[in-house]
């Protein structure tokens, strides 16, 4: 308790503050959707079009109040533009990384579909060429064609803005980029993060219960399993968009997976049409899927710099043999706002007055930091303070 205390006073933000903070986050970006007709009293929009929009106001203006209110309760020391986007994993450097091998990677989930869609259309080249004998320059034209207004007819059709640009977007910042931070910097451990932040991002969907209930009167249970279903799959995806966001430190790799999902919907696992050869391809993907998991994700692919923070552990001799890691999302964020826990400690400079303690890579438990914290707050007051 006592370690957790100095953790916590060290840090600023405890874990009860940093979980109220994300339900309250969470429930804010449902309920503000409802702000229009239940508080302000405007009235019901007059078609689908104006309905979307009103809620992409509302979803932006979540967005920002949380964004503002992470910024307040996060301790963040250094209030330049680079360093605060950074801990919301808005970055520039090593963008293609970011953006090309987590969504290779996303894709895997999705070769069975990938065959699938393969299949129909060497059919229809195949019913084409039975037909003519030749694949025409016209009926190239024609697929080009269609290619063409497909996409025009995606780019005005408000509901794909609302499935990949704002949904996506806005989710993505309140629950990926506003509590990864919180919770990492209230001393949750960086897989404690991993799996509890979709639980707030499950609690954005259960407004859908009453939909399904209220408005498209179905039955409760009927309700439920198809709430249930849909909460399923948000959480799952919610680990996997937390884990991309916590190893790339990219917002980008995230919304990329998500924007991609979306599009794609739920992956195809078994087809009558083409037998098992879907089913060995969905397979496939995905043993390639997790194979490749942590190889496209370590940090080493999307940031350059190095881990210049002199971290210590008994069990390894410092310096340390090895050269230094790159700098991790988790680290980046607890060094900036210096975060000390019973875990993880970061410092720029090791201070001389210190006994000798050796290196520690921040995953790993430091038994002995109790002692270290102790000796480095007075340090710190000393050299702040005076004797």
């Amino acid at each position: 308790m006592e370690q957790q205390d100095i953790a916590a006073s060290a840090a600023g933000v405890s874990k009860s503050v940093a979980v109220i903070a994300c339900t309250a986050m969470a429930v804010f970006y449902v309920a503000v959707l409802y702000f229009p007709t239940l508080i302000l009293r405007l009235p019901p929009p007059s078609s689908f079009k104006s309905f979307l929009i009103r809620r992409f106001i509302c979803a932006a203006v979540s967005s920002i109040v949380s964004l503002v209110a992470c910024s307040l309760i996060l301790p963040i020391r250094r209030w330049d533009a680079s360093h605060l986007f950074g801990v919301y994993g808005i970055r520039l450097d090593h963008i293609w990384q970011a953006l090309v091998f987590p969504l290779s990677l996303t894709s895997l989930m999705y070769t069975g579909s990938f065959v699938l869609k393969f299949l129909l259309a060497l059919s229809t080249c195949s019913e084409h060429w039975n037909n003519s004998g030749i694949l025409s320059v016209v009926f190239i034209k024609g697929v080009l064609q269609r290619f063409i207004c497909w996409i025009l007819s995606m780019a005005s059709n408000i509901s794909s803005w609302r499935n990949y640009f704002v949904a996506p977007l806005t989710e993505e910042l309140v629950f990926r980029s506003c509590m990864i931070p919180l919770l990492l910097c209230g001393g949750f451990s960086t897989y404690t993060v991993i799996f509890l932040c979709p639980v707030f991002f499950s609690l954005a969907h259960l407004n859908h219960l009453l939909e399904f209930y209220l408005q498209k009167h179905c039955s409760f249970l009927k309700a439920c399993t198809a709430v249930g279903f849909q909460l399923g799959y948000t959480v799952i995806f919610g680990w996997y968009a937390s884990f991309l966001f916590v190893r790339t430190g990219h917002l980008v790799s995230p919304l990329a997976a998500h924007i991609f999902c979306n599009f794609m919907g739920l992956p195809v696992i078994f087809s009558r049409r083409s037998g098992l050869l879907v089913s060995l391809a969905f397979i496939a993907g995905v043993m390639g899927f997790f194979w490749l998991l942590f190889r496209l994700t370590t940090p080493q692919l999307f940031n350059s710099a190095t881990d210049n923070c002199e971290c210590w552990h008994r069990s390894t001799p410092y310096p340390p043999t090895q050269p230094p890691s790159p700098l991790s999302y988790a680290t980046y964020v607890k060094k900036l706002t210096r975060v000390k826990d019973d875990k993880i400690f970061c410092s720029m400079s090791r201070p001389s007055s210190l006994p000798s303690i050796t290196w520690v890579d921040w995953t790993t438990y430091d038994d002995d930091v109790h002692s270290f914290l102790v000796d480095l707050e007075a340090f710190e007051f000393k050299e702040e303070f005076g004797p």
